[in-house]
């Protein structure tokens, strides 16, 4: 199976400091979607794992959250795309539990899901809580430089690594669509012949 995970607020879609609560205040990046389906028509699987905790605090519903995720759906489907299934974490910073990011329970909750180890499937997110739930999880990271990943643009730009908290060997692109083509362009690369055929 060919699985890709991906963050959700910042990465998908806009962030916002005050959570994104309704279906308008929840707008795609440009490209974004577009990006999801060129991964779909190539084989690839889309699943999203997102931190709510604008749930635990009770700033928005359970009913808003679905209504958020059917936007999604309908727009991804317009542009000939799908995400498989939102796995989220509906709980509160402190509220201790470990399905919350940069916990990796909703990495084990999708391992599980579909049956299949998650070792150097490829995860992206804007945030370091991404890219440390997806080493957890023994994925492959890439932080995106959109939503909380913007900050570090400039740093990049001048040649200056990513802060020693980020795992080494995180990859970084500018945006979801960039992240794409480089996931496209890997899997169409041409494969080192295997030590049989070169027998």
């Amino acid at each position: 199976m060919k699985l890709v995970i991906l963050d959700r607020d910042g990465t998908i879609n806009w962030d916002s400091e005050d959570f994104v609560k309704t279906p308008d205040e929840w707008i795609p990046m440009p490209g974004a979607l577009e990006a999801i389906a060129r991964l779909n028509h190539a084989g690839w699987r889309v699943v999203v794992v997102a931190n709510q905790p604008g749930l635990g605090r009770g700033l928005f519903e359970m009913a808003s959250l679905n209504q958020i995720h059917a936007k999604m759906h309908k727009l991804l489907a317009a542009q000939g795309g799908r995400i498989d299934a939102v796995f989220f974490c509906p709980h509160a910073p402190g509220e201790g539990c470990s399905c919350r990011k940069p916990g990796a329970g909703l990495f084990e909750q999708i391992s599980e899901r579909y049956g299949v180890e998650l070792r150097n499937v490829p995860a992206a997110g804007d945030s370091l809580r991404d890219i440390q739930a997806g080493v957890a999880a023994g994925c492959e990271v890439h932080l995106l430089l959109t939503g909380q990943g913007a900050q570090f643009r400039d740093r990049l730009a001048c040649g200056e690594p990513l802060p020693e908290a980020f795992p080494a060997g995180t990859m970084v692109h500018e945006d979801l669509a960039a992240f794409a083509s480089f996931i496209l362009a890997r899997e169409a690369a041409p494969q080192p012949a295997r030590a049989a055929e070169m027998a």
